[in-house]
């Protein structure tokens, strides 16, 4: 009986992390609040002025990839979803580089290293649109952004379709 408490118990405050940052404080919180309220991030990166950015990915089927800023001080700069359309739009086919994208869009979902290509993908979900997409970024092996897409996420089964399961 004993384990299925703790196991419980864990699912509980497991439950508790917020991985869009609700409750914290820009200015106020400090990054040992924003690690309690968000959890582990899956990676940590320098920003400017000092910065540190912590990024959690809720990849692939939460479509949200949050960057918690946090500034030289060590309090809460801002929590920002960054698998957005205008964030897309920096990512410049021949002029970003590797690390330019992944310091904006944070860690891909599975990214696969073919013969001078790095390709990353990035669930992700346009508000005007009910389909889900994914936002395609190829790397030649000079680090620089050669191609980009977004595309219909392939995997995705409307609720209404008839060839959906129950």
């Amino acid at each position: 009986m004993r384990p299925m408490i703790v196991l419980a118990l864990a699912a509980v405050a497991a439950s508790c992390a917020t991985y869009d940052g609700r409750g914290l404080v820009r200015g106020q919180s400090t990054a040992a609040e924003v690690h309690a309220a968000m959890g582990k991030p899956a990676e940590q990166r320098p920003g400017t002025n000092g910065e540190t950015v912590y990024y959690y990915p809720q990849l692939p089927w939460g479509h949200a990839s949050y960057a918690a800023r946090v500034g030289a001080d060590g309090k809460l700069i801002a929590v920002e979803q960054r698998l957005t359309e205008d964030n897309i739009k920096k990512v410049v086919r021949g002029q970003t580089t590797m690390k330019e994208v992944r310091d904006l869009l944070g860690p891909p979902w599975e990214p696969l290293t073919r013969p001078h290509r790095e390709i990353w993908t990035y669930p992700m979900r346009i508000p005007a649109d009910p389909t889900p997409k994914w936002f395609v970024v190829q790397m030649s092996s000079d680090g620089v952004v050669r191609e980009t897409m977004v595309m219909d996420d392939w995997q995705f089964v409307p609720k209404d379709s008839p060839g959906r399961r129950p």
